[in-house]
C-alpha cells in the first residue's frame, strides 16, 4: 500500500494511476487524514463481490425479515 497526499498524488498522477495498475493500493491523505483510496476496477469489482457473497450465501425468508424490521422500527408511515 502507498500512501501520498493529495497534491503528491494530483502533481504525479500518473505514476500513482501506474502504481495502481500494477495492483497496489493508493490510500490519499489531506491534512494528515484518510480521504481517499485508489484501487483497481478490478480489484473493486472483487471487494464488492466478496462483501455481498458473506450476505447472499444463505437462503432467508424475506417475510421474516420484513417482519423483524417492522418489530424494530416500527410503521414508517
Amino acid at each position: 500500500m502507498t500512501v501520498a497526499t493529495a497534491t503528491e498524488v494530483q502533481n504525479n498522477f500518473g505514476r500513482y494511476l501506474q502504481k495502481v495498475q500494477d495492483g497496489d493500493e493508493v490510500v490519499v491523505l489531506k491534512n494528515g487524514k484518510q480521504v481517499a483510496r485508489l484501487i483497481s476496477y478490478q480489484k473493486s469489482v472483487s471487494f464488492l463481490t466478496d462483501s455481498l457473497t458473506g450476505i447472499l450465501k444463505h437462503d432467508y425468508d424475506d417475510k421474516e425479515m420484513t417482519a423483524e424490521r417492522m418489530k424494530k422500527y416500527g410503521d414508517l408511515d
